[in-house]
């Protein structure tokens, strides 16, 4: 009789207990800057460079040129429109430069 009081007690403040709940996507911010992988050192398509931008934080990424060893695209991060250069050989940010600003 005790034991299944005790169970009881148990499994009501295991269904009490407060759950933490994830945080918005939003809310969190990586940083990206020169020298930063978006693969781990490993090469990358032009296609999964912009998808590795987008998971960083970037929206509305456009392909500029993928052509040689560095892939150039062109995205928007918060309210700044960027032009990121990422190296094809190991996914490396080897230069990002703001170019306009939203007001």
């Amino acid at each position: 009789m005790r034991q299944s009081f005790v169970s009881l007690a148990v499994a009501c403040g295991i269904l009490l207990s407060p759950v933490a709940l994830s945080s918005e996507a939003s809310a969190t911010t990586v940083s990206v800057t020169i020298g930063t992988s978006v693969s781990n050192g490993r090469g990358i398509s032009c296609s999964e460079g912009e998808r590795r931008l987008r998971s960083r934080g970037f929206r509305d990424v456009r392909r500029i040129d993928c052509r040689d060893r560095f892939f150039v695209y062109r995205a928007w991060r918060g309210s700044n429109r960027f032009e990121v250069a990422l190296r094809q050989r190991d996914g490396r940010i080897v230069d990002m430069r703001r170019i306009s600003s939203r007001r």
